[in-house]
């Protein structure tokens, strides 16, 4: 089964292309233009010149669907969807947070993924792997630094953007902790396919729905909040 995978949870895109359990393509970009500017050219691009594949050739596509910057997630699932509907293919949606925490699914230690969400908080969800499989995964939450270090108990991993952002309270605060290397904060579209495919039936696995996951409300919502 071939899967087209896009993530656009933060400020950098990745694409991929997946065969089964092997990867075909993967590009990441780390630029400032805005995901609308060059998406449909990125997946074009590595679909023909790449991969030497027509979009037909896609079986199903695959989206982070949050949690991340509010407008790029709305710009990369709409992309997907848009194209799973032109060709009648599956759309599905992973969370951005496992697009980075399966990167370290053969970790003996627990991973707590951190990704910046602004305001002195972040978006966290701690996971237990035991030899690439997941055991375990806490609720995600958006909540304080401090609060999501509360979260870990013993040597803990720390990966994603808000482990760089808040690299010195996790140093002076958790137990033992490790800092993922850099290379591996932003959130990886193959990754999605990992956490996708740990799941029975994820066709029809209801889990994995292509909708958004914001987990905290817009700017613009808590604005008209405090306004009303």
């Amino acid at each position: 089964m071939k899967l087209l995978c896009l993530s656009t949870a933060e400020q950098g895109c990745s694409l991929a292309i997946v065969d089964g359990d092997s990867p075909v393509c993967e590009e990441l970009w780390e630029v400032k233009q805005t995901h609308s500017t060059r998406l449909l050219k990125m997946i074009e691009h590595m679909l023909e010149k790449r991969a030497g594949l027509e979009l037909a050739d896609i079986d199903a596509f695959v989206a982070a669907r949050g949690p991340g910057s509010f407008t790029g997630l709305r710009i990369g699932i709409s992309v997907i969807k848009g194209l799973a509907y032109a060709m009648g293919k599956p759309a599905l949606g992973v969370s951005s947070l496992d697009g980075i925490a399966f990167c370290f699914a053969y970790s003996f230690m627990p991973v707590c993924v951190m990704m910046d969400a602004r305001r002195n908080e972040v978006y966290c969800a701690v996971y237990q792997f035991d030899h690439g499989s997941l055991v375990s995964k806490t609720r995600e939450r958006v909540v304080s630094p401090e609060e999501a270090i509360k979260m870990t108990e013993g040597p803990t991993l720390f990966a994603g953007s808000g482990s760089k952002a808040y690299r010195d309270i996790i140093e002076q605060t958790a137990d033992h902790p490790v800092i993922g290397h850099s290379f591996f904060d932003s959130v990886n579209a193959a990754a999605l396919v990992l956490s996708l495919s740990s799941k029975d039936n994820f066709l029809d696995n209801p889990e994995n729905i292509l909708a958004p996951t914001y987990i905290r409300k817009s700017d613009a919502q808590l604005q008209f909040a405090s306004s009303s």
